[in-house]
């Protein structure tokens, strides 16, 4: 009932030239609200599975014994990634797949304070969620941004960024090397892909820095960035994404409480 006919809506109801609409009508099923999403729609989103990883944000296919535990994964304990921490808003299936290659392929910009506004409120919701110092979005390769047009990270940042009042820094880190997109790579070659394709120029020394980007999917990318922050003396790194890709069949459970 929810999404049967959410193809092709997406692109008709985030035209610019609707904008004015925009918080009349439900982004997915067009029913009268008075914010991004009906109710219905908003709890039908496909949350973060309950049992997961804080590092990773991997779902667990097992319920751990101490679920209260912030139990980290084994992939995270035998090979640890430049980041501490993850949260992600949402998991990354459909419709946030669609909304997310309508703001990231269509330039459909108006969708990035919908999904910027999803992962605010899940960084509110969340009472682990310290602070941080600085906010840097993914960095596009110059010659990506300038096929493309913006960054889709930058217009997310943004949105968080004046939300919950924190600096955003666009200039100290740069992507170096244009590498060809992960989407178009196995998954065990994107980490080799994405190797020494950023540097950062600010002096970060004790600092907690938030990442920012749309989807994290084997976390090679953020991973990549994050060893560069760590060169400069960041402290605490931490991923803030839209989605997370869930390799596993696992249902999730959606998070209703945001």
């Amino acid at each position: 009932m929810l999404l049967s006919i959410l193809t092709g809506k997406i692109f008709v109801y985030l035209h610019p030239t609707l904008e004015a609409f925009f918080h009349k009508n439900c982004i997915l099923c067009d029913a009268t609200c008075t914010q991004d999403f009906c109710d219905a729609c908003l709890q039908h989103l496909p949350g973060i599975p309950a049992h997961h990883c804080p590092i990773c944000l991997s779902a667990f296919a097992f319920h751990p014994a101490q679920p209260h535990r912030s139990q980290v994964c084994g992939s995270c304990l035998a090979t640890p990634p430049a980041y501490d921490a993850t949260v992600a808003a949402l998991t990354y299936t459909f419709p946030v797949d669609a909304l997310i290659h309508a703001l990231k392929y269509r330039a459909q910009l108006t969708i990035a304070p919908v999904l910027a506004r999803l992962l605010i409120d899940k960084l509110r919701y969340l009472e682990s969620v310290h602070k941080p110092d600085l906010i840097i979005p993914m960095p596009l390769h110059s010659r990506r941004l300038q096929e493309r047009g913006f960054n889709q990270a930058v217009e997310i940042a943004r949105c968080v960024a004046r939300a919950m009042n924190i600096k955003m820094d666009l200039d100290s880190c740069k992507r170096v090397r244009n590498t060809p997109p992960q989407t178009e790579l196995a998954w065990k070659l994107r980490q080799k892909n994405v190797r020494n394709a950023f540097n950062c120029t600010l002096d970060l020394s004790g600092r907690h820095v938030a990442i920012v980007d749309d989807v994290m999917t084997t976390g090679a990318t953020l991973h990549a960035l994050a060893q560069q922050l760590r060169i400069k003396g960041a402290a605490k790194i931490s991923n803030w994404v839209i989605a997370r890709v869930q390799f596993d069949s696992i249902q999730a459970i959606p998070d209703v409480n945001f």
